[in-house]
């Protein structure tokens, strides 16, 4: 995940996709937030200018993982967070396309409790992009998600079949 500093000119655009228009966030090209409709904790993107020409690349890629052709992302992202919840961030970046890891495998990596994991993963600002839907409950369980149990199940169907959008 590449780190930028907050500079105040802020973007947004809405972009479609089988799981639902994504509101795409950016600070100066950086992109800050990627939410679905309905998202909990999902900031008002009209603090900023709809500009529909500046995420083409952000379009580009998720095109590309719908499809079912892009494995991981590379555009530049800031997640806004406090120290905690970037450590549980940078963990799930690395959880890999089509696999998943548990709360608790997160919390024995950073010390901490599964339930503390868990309330940092649903405060994820970027969804999809930083994959919080390949945590799973510790008996493989689809737990809590910030986009829905059925975006969640989507999505690790999507990557587990290779679906095509």
């Amino acid at each position: 995940m590449k780190v930028s500093a907050a500079t105040g000119t802020i973007t947004h655009t809405v972009l479609g996709s089988p799981v639902g228009d994504l509101t795409v966030i950016a600070d100066d090209g950086v992109v800050t937030g990627l939410y679905f409709p309905g998202h909990r904790g999902r900031p008002d993107p009209e603090k900023g200018v709809r500009d529909d020409t500046a995420f083409a690349e952000v379009a580009r890629q998720l095109g590309e993982y719908f499809a079912g052709t892009r494995t991981s992302f590379d555009v530049p992202l800031r997640a806004d967070g406090d120290g905690f919840q970037r450590a549980v961030w940078a963990e799930v970046a690395k959880v890999p396309f089509g696999g998943t890891t548990t709360y608790g495998d997160i919390a024995a990596v950073l010390g901490a409790q599964a339930r503390d994991v868990g309330a940092a993963v649903g405060r994820n600002p970027l969804c999809v992009l930083v994959p919080c839907h390949r945590v799973v409950g510790k008996d493989g369980k689809l737990t809590g998600y910030a986009g829905g149990l059925r975006r969640k199940r989507f999505l690790l169907d999507l990557e587990d079949r290779g679906q095509l959008w």
